[in-house]
């Protein structure tokens, strides 16, 4: 069950850095809020590799051609997922925004099943279409003129990206010999790194201003990199252990926190049909846990 407890560490730290960049997203490209997820994170994942490894007597492990396809194209597809996440920042208002990304728990059990070899059981499906149920409830699915369908586009355009990232990266930690924990936390190094060199890059080449107006916000694009790290260290831990559709599924607690977000610092208010998302996303979240 220790997948639990990783998934709603990575819950809690989600919530935090989706809002610190919803904050960024006003006065910052989306390039650079992306990139502000990674800047700081791969020296804290190199620490935390180095603990966790150092305490079970673990040394480096080998690193297969399979496992750097892994990594390649879940840092480019995170990278994708994260930078349309920010787009969906500015369509809808940011509890909505968050709401149709999570379109990635039902991406990923269909896609692992077909392509990953993912064996799910008929209680975990039943969580995991629930869960589906909740997204478009609380994406506001019955309200039609408010719901774009660029914004729909955009929003399962990202869920699908973040699925496959974490399909890749379970793939990824099974491509080595190692405990779960250690094996997660290479990869998240290696995906962190490279993320991190491929946007500035870009930035460097195409919106080289990026970079002032980053340093300008020090205090938010410090507090995203931080807490993105140790929300991903969480999932990039739960994934490795168990489904990611199962680990999504859960994960959409994380729309909880968000609302409560949404009350305290973006002062928007709650309406009915949140309320109602919120009881199908605990009764799916139940339904995981106990698969």
């Amino acid at each position: 069950m220790a997948w639990i407890f990783f998934t709603l560490m990575a819950v809690c730290f989600q919530t935090f850095r989706n809002a610190i960049q919803s904050k960024l997203s006003s006065t910052v490209p989306t390039a650079g809020v992306t990139l502000s997820r990674f800047l700081f994170a791969p020296p804290i994942v190199a620490v935390y590799v180095y603990v966790v490894s150092v305490n079970e007597g673990i040394g480096v492990p080998q690193f297969t051609p399979r496992f750097w396809v892994f990594i390649v194209l879940g840092a480019l597809l995170q990278i994708a997922a994260t930078s349309l996440m920010v787009v969906l920042f500015k369509q809808k208002n940011f509890a909505v925004g968050a709401g149709l990304a999570k379109s990635e728990a039902l991406v990923a059990g269909v896609v692992g099943m077909l392509f990953f070899g993912s064996e799910l059981s008929l209680l975990g499906w039943l969580g995991i279409l629930i869960g589906a149920v909740a997204v478009f409830v609380l994406s506001g699915w019955r309200r039609g003129g408010d719901l774009s369908a660029k914004t729909v586009a955009i929003g399962l355009a990202c869920g699908s990206c973040f699925a496959l990232t974490s399909l890749y990266a379970r793939e990824a930690s099974h491509a080595l010999e190692l405990p779960y924990v250690q094996a997660a936390g290479w990869v998240l190094f290696w995906v962190l790194s490279l993320q991190t060199v491929l946007l500035c890059t870009f930035i460097t080449a195409r919106q080289p201003d990026t970079f002032k107006k980053l340093a300008d916000r020090p205090g938010l694009v410090i507090a995203a990199s931080v807490t993105s790290c140790f929300g991903s260290i969480g999932w990039f831990t739960a994934m490795a252990m168990q489904h990611v559709a199962y680990v999504k599924t859960l994960g959409q607690l994380e729309v909880l926190t968000t609302m409560l977000i949404t009350i305290i610092w973006f002062k928007q208010p709650v309406r009915r049909h949140e309320f109602v998302g919120l009881v199908l996303i605990g009764l799916a979240a139940i339904l995981v846990m106990w698969t």
